[in-house]
């Protein structure tokens, strides 16, 4: 039998499918951010739509998000602890059951009680699909972080206030974006066409809370941009932008991006085999600026990263904050985030999958249920009103399966054995 191999990817010719949750900002930033879709989730707070409001856990206000590792308790936390024995006995009877593939890192790192950690697997490397979207969205901090040095408020103002097209580097992507209009007060969710213009801050906003692919290139090539025009990107034009990719040798232009999106991950000691991103999330974004090099994941890097994030490392403090701002869940929770347990937490969660199928007898491709891989990947903050505070990172390659629901079933698990001291 002639064997045909397919890889399914959003916004690729093919079939190689990165999907994430959707992970939406503080319900009240519109004033802040003037991301239009906040305005439509504080009217519904306030009744003045008549929609379903978020769930309980996703109704935080803008100023109750803190870091959680600003202290004693972060500087602890140069490395990744040593396992707590007690703690990884209980994550060990988790799996049994379960797929080999399945890695973990687990940090309870609740106030007021000692740190235990627990992992499976942690050095396991898997794609990380849409996760790596933290990674572009670190890139993009640390470049908009030179421009303005010594103040985050005028960062802010550039993220409010700069708008720039989409272009071809948005093409192609299934995943919708949501458009409010705050005049008829009406939603349109559609996917990105090349016109479409956003604020830096919207852009961001839709990379982060539906995963759109082309956001995500978009963004990338933002930060590209900070980094060769640097103080004069914020009155750059269109025009200079288009000069500037159609000059430059594409070598020249893949090391650049490679090195906006990686070395702020290498800054935090990650290395290069714990995490790191190698081309766009577009095809559009690849005839520009092709990709060097795969990408690669595992949970001791990811929880690396959230630790730093946490002890507000990422850039800096306030880039830290912000970061974990744009991670906060207020719509559908999906997969690991699914789990009922975690309805009344606050939930700061990324996603990713990534699956690739060839013809087999008896086998018939369909989303999430690839036969060559099948990666599901989730990074969460989990904080709950009782104080029970953790980071996870959740990577599995269960073949021919859609792991959703293992994985929030595992949520849950993780969830119970958290709470218990």
């Amino acid at each position: 039998m002639k064997l045909t191999l397919k890889i399914v990817l959003s916004g690729f010719l093919g079939c190689l499918v990165l999907t994430s949750a959707d992970n939406l900002y503080p319900i009240d930033g519109y004033e802040l951010t003037g991301i239009r879709r906040l305005k439509r989730l504080e009217l519904i707070m306030a009744g003045e739509l008549k929609e379903s409001k978020p769930i309980s856990g996703a109704q935080k206000s803008i100023g109750a998000i803190k870091l959680n590792l600003l202290d004693a308790k972060g500087d602890s936390l140069e490395a990744l602890p040593p396992v707590d024995a007690k703690f990884q006995k209980s994550v060990n009877a988790l799996f049994p059951n379960l797929d080999e593939s399945y890695s973990l890192a687990l940090l309870d790192i609740t106030p007021g009680k000692p740190i235990r950690y627990a992992s499976r697997k942690e050095k396991g490397q898997y794609q990380p699909g849409s996760v790596g979207k933290i990674a572009v969205a670190t890139g993009f901090f640390a470049e908009l972080s030179k421009i303005y040095p010594d103040s985050f408020d005028q960062r802010r103002a550039l993220l409010r206030d700069r708008s720039v097209r989409a272009g071809k580097w948005a093409m192609h992507d299934e995943h919708t974006v949501p458009i409010f209009n705050l005049e008829t007060r009406k939603l349109v969710k559609r996917t990105v066409v090349e016109t479409d213009v956003f604020s830096l801050y919207e852009w961001l906003d839709h990379m982060l809370s539906v995963s759109n692919n082309g956001a995500a290139s978009v963004v990338w090539r933002e930060a590209v941009l900070m980094r060769v025009f640097g103080k004069d990107y914020p009155t750059l034009t269109q025009e200079q932008a288009d000069e500037y990719f159609s000059t430059t040798p594409k070598a020249q232009l893949s090391e650049i991006a490679n090195s906006v999106v990686n070395d702020p991950l290498r800054e935090l000691g990650i290395t290069t085999d714990e995490w790191r991103l190698g081309a766009f999330f577009t095809k559009g974004a690849g005839s520009f600026i092709p990709g060097k090099g795969g990408s690669i994941g595992t949970p001791s890097g990811l929880m690396k990263y959230l630790v730093a994030m946490e002890r507000g490392q990422v850039v800096d403090s306030a880039s830290s904050l912000e970061i974990k701002r744009m991670l906060y869940m207020t719509d559908r929770r999906i997969r690991y985030a699914a789990a009922p347990q975690l309805t009344t937490a606050a939930g700061y969660f990324k996603s990713g999958s990534l699956y690739s199928f060839r013809e087999e007898e008896g086998y018939q491709c369909g989303n999430y249920i690839g036969n060559v891989n099948n990666y599901m990947n989730s990074v969460a903050i989990v904080e709950h009103a009782d104080g029970t505070t953790y980071l996870v990172v959740l990577m599995s390659n269960v073949l021919k399966k859609n792991s959703a629901s293992d994985h929030a079933a595992l949520a849950s698990s993780i969830d119970r054995i958290c709470k218990l001291r």
